[in-house]
């Protein structure tokens, strides 16, 4: 049997009462099952109590042979969840899952992710090149209802300034149900490079898909929204339950 990641002690998810899953699981779980479990990590600790925004579930797969396999650790879904940390001043909380390059692998925790998870927002990263085994597009098509192909478009030309090789790309988005689910480059630096400056359009399409409002760090992402479309307050119901 493989031997065990180092695994963080469990957080708890003071909503529910429930326990969250540990971020990261043993190489042996994936090997088994093509995919590691779903596990979820805890709004950062600089979401504020004073956000405008509504509790959101995130979804991130990470799509690696590899990684799935545990020949070496997941470093592009860990950068995800750390730029959710930095730029999502809104309360929050991801579903992180590993998953060989295999199409219906993929589709299926799409899929449970969406549908069963409710996630508003599905982030993957990795499997979007020319390569034989690169199949994330194809999966991200098939479970989709309605592409988003202005996403691509912008993340392969914000690409472009670095490296030549950014139209190899084929990194796409669309929706399921009311959920966005978006492809983001394999690697850490890419990742950063790129959704940076894509997210700023992202909560509000998620919230003219009637989901979340997501509000963010201006700093880090300013988000953009028409005008008429900002809150000033927060909504009755998150007023009643505090």
């Amino acid at each position: 049997m493989a031997a065990a990641h180092d695994t963080p002690s469990a957080a708890l998810d003071s909503s529910s009462g429930a326990e969250l899953l540990p971020l990261r699981h043993t190489s042996a779980t994936m090997k088994a099952t093509g995919t590691s479990r779903p596990s979820c990590c805890a709004n950062a600790p600089s979401a504020s109590s004073t956000s405008l925004g509504d509790p959101a579930r995130f979804g991130v797969l990470t799509v690696s042979d590899r990684a799935s396999a545990g020949v070496y650790d997941d470093l592009s879904g860990p950068a995800i969840l750390g730029f959710f940390g930095e730029a999502v001043a809104s309360p929050w909380e991801a579903v992180y899952r590993v998953v060989a390059d295999e199409q219906p692998l993929i589709e299926a925790a799409l899929k449970d992710m969406v549908d069963r998870e409710g996630c508003c927002l599905v982030v993957t990263t990795g499997g979007t090149g020319p390569a034989p085994r690169d199949v994330t597009p194809e999966a991200t098509e098939a479970v989709c209802s309605r592409m988003m192909p202005g996403y691509g478009e912008q993340m392969r030309a914000i690409s472009l300034r670095y490296v030549p090789t950014a139209v190899l790309s084929r990194q796409t988005a669309g929706i399921r149900g009311t959920a966005l689910i978006i492809n983001l480059p394999g690697k850490p630096k890419s990742i950063r490079e790129t959704f940076d400056e894509v997210f700023k359009s992202i909560p509000y399409c998620l919230q003219l898909l009637g989901g979340p409002y997501v509000e963010t760090v201006p700093a880090v992402v300013a988000a953009f929204r028409p005008p008429n479309e900002r809150r000033t307050a927060k909504p009755l119901e998150q007023q009643q339950a505090q």
